[in-house]
């Protein structure tokens, strides 16, 4: 009996396990640092409980679940014939579809169930919030500009939140989601440059795919631009310490280092420039509300 409950115990650890990596869970620390720092700046004026950053918490985690297993799903047919992603979960039969569609199903309901904790405005926003987050995964069948799509929709995130704490919408905060559509779009459009001889075969719609490499890129460093620029009207319409500034030059100085490592003739240092670049200048961004706030 003890064998079979360590053996039930480890299928179980090594399930969650698969389960995180199709989802690439680690990848949350692109966009929760921004959601988090909608929080910090909605605290500063509302009053902010413990429930409530829970429920937030929970909520980005369900959603960003859903969207990315129901993406897994969708393209499951097309990663099998991309030697880059047929080592993915489905493709590569570590997990079938129904499993994911169920996991799917399970994330889209502790979404919900966690706006619906949050307030009433929530829940009722998180259906059509939660349809546009799944309706990506087909926007590559027909049109290029998906990353501005995905930026746009994981760009939900902070207003989300700050609509969770203050239960209105203000156009300060319009502007750290703005940060983080272009944020989001321009790094993966430098991304979607290592499938451009596959999207063309299969006649997949992205930047890089259907103007060239340069011309993307070119794109890519403009939207980064323009994330430098929305965080600094950011700062200046929440009239932020001056601290902030610190934290935005070492992001500006990160965000030409990243599309330094990337060229179009060299996608070497992809990985580099999309997981640990990306994930140092987010987590910048919220230790520059967070100290900010404190002054």
């Amino acid at each position: 009996m003890e064998i079979n409950r360590v053996g039930l115990i480890t299928l179980l650890k090594n399930k969650i396990r698969v389960y995180g990596k199709m989802i690439k869970f680690s990848h949350t620390i692109f966009a929760l640092p921004f959601a988090l720092s909608a929080v910090v700046m909605a605290w500063e004026n509302h009053s902010l409980f413990l429930s409530d950053f829970f429920w937030i918490l929970t909520a980005m985690v369900g959603a960003r679940s859903a969207a990315m297993g129901f993406n897994r799903i969708v393209d499951a047919d097309i990663d099998l014939k991309n030697e880059r992603t047929a080592i993915r979960e489905i493709p590569s039969g570590l997990l079938s579809k129904k499993e994911s569609f169920f996991f799917v199903i399970l994330s889209c309901v502790v979404f919900v169930f966690s706006a619906a904790m949050l307030s009433r405005l929530c829940l009722i926003l998180s259906i059509p919030v939660l349809i546009f987050l799944l309706f990506y995964s087909y926007t590559k069948r027909f049109t290029k500009y998906c990353h501005i799509y995905l930026g746009f929709a994981i760009s939900l995130a902070p207003i989300g939140a700050w609509v969770a704490i203050t239960g209105t919408l203000e156009w300060s905060i319009i502007f750290l989601s703005f940060s983080l559509m272009t944020y989001i779009a321009g790094f993966d459009i430098l991304y979607a440059c290592q499938d451009i001889d596959f999207d063309q075969s299969q006649g997949l719609f992205s930047l890089p795919s259907k103007i060239g490499p340069k011309k993307a890129m070119q794109i890519s460093s403009v939207l980064h631009v323009a994330t430098f620029v929305f965080l600094f009207v950011m700062y200046l319409s929440f009239d932020m310490h001056p601290v902030f500034l610190l934290f935005l030059g070492i992001i500006g100085l990160l965000l030409i280092a990243e599309h330094k490592l990337v060229t179009p003739d060299n996608l070497k240092h992809i990985n580099i420039a999309f997981f640990h670049v990306n994930s140092v200048i987010s987590v910048l961004l919220f230790m520059g509300v967070l100290i900010q706030g404190f002054f």
